[in-house]
């Protein structure tokens, strides 16, 4: 299962987040850096439109790790419920389409 690990203890606002997510995803230049933009980014996983560095094959799941949850979790509890909330949103869309989820969430 192919893994995205995003860094908690670097994560404390917003932008530091995105800016995590941006490398580790490997998102577009144009990335909107907002979380409609980020959704956008990963529900085409198993698509060939570049959207991410990730191509998931038709079963595939991407595990997306965030190390130092519980820091992230004390200094910005939004992002981490956020987060939570758009990863089901996404796999939502997935099953709209007749496709398995694509994104699991692993806190560390």
């Amino acid at each position: 299962m192919p893994s995205a690990r995003l860094n908690g203890e670097i994560i404390t606002d917003w932008d530091s987040f995105h800016t995590e997510c941006a490398e580790v995803f490997g998102f577009p230049e144009f990335y909107g850096r907002n979380m409609s933009a980020w959704i956008d980014c990963l529900s085409y996983l198993r698509d060939e439109d570049g959207m991410s560095k990730f191509r998931l094959q038709e079963n595939e799941v991407l595990n997306i790790e965030i190390l130092h949850s519980e820091k992230l979790r004390q200094r910005a509890p939004e992002i981490v419920e956020e987060l939570e909330f758009c990863i089901a949103a996404i796999n939502e869309r997935y099953e709209d389409y007749g496709e398995k989820p694509a994104l699991k969430l692993t806190l560390r």
